[in-house]
Formats: structure tokens, C-alpha cells, sequence
């Protein structure tokens, strides 16, 4: 009789405990959100709303505020958020939580699904013709093996 290795999200429960979903203000972003936010209402799980702000060498962001630009995109998710959750108040009741994390999408999202424990990672699918050819961050985060993953388009 062989011995069979649990994956490192199962935990002996009949779903998701803890969603992460990332979020970058994209349509397919609040799209993976608005799908997560079900999941995690159907699933009494908690969502964790993940931003990932990029990190651009000072370099490259030719004198742009990037940091506080980011900080404002952080903002304005939040406040989307706020304003979903207030409009469905009493009809649909989703424990939420929002978390950043600085670096590439990639990299910020792996952290957060280890440092939340999640069981589950949701993402939009990308909206950005290049990573047709060189992989998206759904991609790589499929390819990780670690969590389930779903795409949302």
C-alpha cells in the first residue's frame, strides 16, 4: 500500500477557508473578485483582497510619484470594495479582508497565499497581449502547483 502525500492547502475540510484573490483594477481583476467573493460567501470562507504594488526602479519611473500612485490605486480598490460590500449588505454577508504587498504581481501574490495560509488563489486572466507569448501571472501561479487556482476572465 502506497502512502499518499496531502497537497500543503488541504486541511481536511469540505472547502476553502481562506480565498485570496489579486486585484489590480482591471476589469478582469474586479471581475476574479466579484467570482471570489461568491466563493467565499457560498464557502463561509475568508476573502483576502490582494493588491500588489509594483515596485519600479526610481530609474525607470523617470521622477513619476510611483509609490504614492500605487498607494492611490490601493485606495480607490479599497474604497470599491467598501461600496460593493455596503450595497449587498444583509443580502450577501462575505468576511473580507485587504492586504498589499509590494513587487511583481507574481512574487506579491505567492507571499500572500503562504503568509494567509490560503486554500484557493483567484485571478483575472491577463489583459496584456505580450503574455500571451512569454506567461501570465495565472500561468506561473498554475504551474506553482500550491494552491488551486482559478481564471477568471
Amino acid at each position: 500500500m502506497t502512502e499518499q502525500h496531502a497537497h500543503q492547502f488541504e486541511r481536511g475540510t469540505d472547502g476553502p477557508k481562506v480565498i485570496v484573490v489579486g486585484v489590480d483594477g482591471s476589469d478582469s481583476s474586479l471581475r476574479a473578485a466579484a467570482y471570489a467573493g461568491g466563493l467565499a460567501r457560498r464557502q463561509h470562507a475568508l476573502l483576502a483582497v490582494v493588491y500588489v504594488q509594483p515596485v519600479i526602479a526610481s530609474g525607470a519611473a523617470l521622477g513619476a510619484p510611483v509609490a504614492e500612485t500605487t498607494d492611490e490605486i490601493a485606495e480607490d480598490l479599497v474604497a470599491q470594495i467598501r461600496h460593493a460590500t455596503e450595497q449587498n449588505k444583509g443580502i450577501f454577508d462575505v468576511r473580507w479582508e485587504f492586504h498589499t504587498f509590494r513587487g511583481d504581481p507574481y512574487g506579491g501574490l505567492t507571499k500572500a497565499a503562504d503568509e494567509l495560509k490560503a486554500d484557493a488563489v483567484v485571478v483575472g486572466a491577463s489583459e496584456q497581449a505580450g503574455h500571451r507569448i512569454v506567461g501570465s501571472v495565472a500561468v506561473r501561479l498554475v504551474k506553482a502547483g500550491r494552491w488551486p487556482v482559478t481564471v477568471v476572465p
